[in-house]
């Protein structure tokens, strides 16, 4: 019987996969003039995040176990609209949802390991055909251990994901308590927590939904373990289970998080800050202490980019099984993990470690992966419709969205709004986002006339 993942691996996936670069760094870019400078609105805006990220996850769990594959939006917008659709889909999350959001983790994780290793940021080796930051080949350097791990196959990968995710978790509860055991110690920043007379401008203006892009890529993740439904030990009850419970975790653990970043430091202090970890952790105990917390921070990260070394690769199978041109990105180790897709994925989140930079990461990121969530979500009412017009029931295996229909209106309601944001203010990353998908609709093509035979994935357009 092949190897599957136990409900605490499928857990810690979204605990690992949401709390990453995006909890560490998006402070730094709200608490500036153009962004959202109010404490109040700030912890709002964390705390929509989570709500939006709870309503994605309950319809996501549905959408899943009717569904019922693995691969996350591949394969569920394959079955809900269309294959070209669904391999779009399956072509964004390689390269962006995954490849690139891997890479930023390790971005992050490589700016937090700086100090340890006593380089400045502006370190680094002088190449014949770029320079390349130390941060840069320490992030090379943890790809490749984080790969070489998932290679061994599931039990192992199992094994190290939860390991990395108790550290994530233990590193901050610790980080929680310790500004209020070292009181004395520093001088906390005197922000105001409570509304002020700019709170509600603040949180309607257009700055509010660009803000809230950088939250949603930090809450991203919330939907990690539909990515290994076929590969989970009793999805009815483990899917939702992973999804709410972790997703509601992270929610909490964020919400402290940012009022203990704005508790220690000042705005000021904050600002464009991507290692906010660092910065109040020197700023509690000193940089000797800090340093430690750096190391830690930088262990933290790599459980993130673990958790998409688990859910990503999985995609890249699922593309194999459905379309021969790729079949050996299905094929899979002794150990039951898709070697070829971790490959994939190692090669692609590399170039981009080397020619990319952190910021336009992730906001091409936060864009791209809100167009497909808002799609999947919307797919709830079209399976919901088919099965009333065909009369079906329910089958046993699917487990329905809790406060339906308001659940998925929320989440439809609120990316819309983020995208409305993007068109009207930031349109370059819509054309990137565009850009990307063309490749993917001349590659279906390609491979649908390479072989007349492939059996593509039924659309099942009722």
């Amino acid at each position: 019987m092949a190897q599957k993942y136990t409900r605490s691996v499928a857990t810690n996936m979204v605990i690992a996969n949401m709390i990453g670069t995006g909890i560490f760094t998006a402070l730094g870019f709200q608490v500036i003039d153009t962004g959202i400078p109010d404490a109040f609105s700030i912890l709002v805006i964390w705390t929509l995040g989570g709500l939006v990220a709870l309503c994605g996850a309950t319809v996501y769990g549905e959408v899943a176990t009717r569904v019922n594959k693995s691969g996350g939006e591949y394969a569920f917008l394959s079955h809900i609209y269309h294959p070209l659709l669904g391999f779009i889909s399956g072509w964004i999350s390689l390269i962006v949802g995954f490849s690139a959001a891997i890479a930023a983790l390790a971005l992050a994780a490589g700016e937090y390991f700086l100090p340890v290793l006593g380089f400045s940021k502006e370190s680094g080796l002088d190449l014949s055909f770029t320079f390349m930051p130390y941060s840069k080949v320490v992030a090379l350097f943890i790809l490749g251990l984080v790969a070489m791990i998932h290679l061994q196959g599931v039990k192992m990968g199992g094994i190290f994901q939860n390991l990395m995710t108790y550290v994530k978790l233990g590193l901050i509860l610790v980080f929680l308590v310790i500004p209020f055991l070292f009181l004395g110690d520093y001088e906390p920043s005197g922000v105001r927590f409570a509304p002020t007379d700019k709170t509600n401008d603040t949180i309607f203006s257009l700055s509010f939904a660009g803000a809230l892009a950088w939250v949603m890529f930090a809450y991203s993740g919330w939907n990690a373990s539909t990515y290994i439904v076929r590969s989970l030990e009793n999805p009815k009850r483990n899917l939702p289970f992973s999804l709410l419970v972790g997703t509601l975790i992270v929610t909490v653990i964020y919400i402290l998080l940012n009022f203990v970043f704005m508790y220690v430091a000042s705005f000021d202090e904050l600002a464009f800050q991507v290692d906010l970890g660092n910065v109040v952790a020197n700023k509690i105990l000193g940089d000797n202490v800090g340093l430690i917390f750096s190391m830690v921070f930088s262990l933290a990260l790599i459980s993130g980019v673990s958790a998409m070394f688990i859910a990503g690769p999985r995609v890249a199978e699922e593309i194999g099984k459905d379309y021969k041109l790729f079949a050996q990105l299905g094929n899979q180790t002794r150990g039951g993990t898709p070697k070829y897709g971790i490959l994939f994925i190692l090669l692609v989140s590399a170039l981009l470690v080397v020619f990319s930079n952190f910021e336009d990461i992730i906001q091409y990121i936060s864009l791209t992966l809100i167009i497909f969530s808002t799609l999947t979500v919307m797919g709830v009412f079209i399976l919901r419709h088919r099965e009333k017009k065909t009369g079906e029931t329910t089958p046993d295996h699917v487990v329905k969205s809790i406060a339906y229909p308001i659940a998925p209106i929320i989440f439809i309601a609120i990316c819309l709004w983020m995208i409305g944001y993007f068109a009207g203010n930031d349109y370059m990353y819509l054309l990137w986002s565009l850009g990307t998908m063309v490749p993917a609709v001349v590659i279906y093509y390609v491979s649908k006339n390479n072989d007349s035979d492939n059996s593509s994935p039924s659309s099942d357009n009722g």
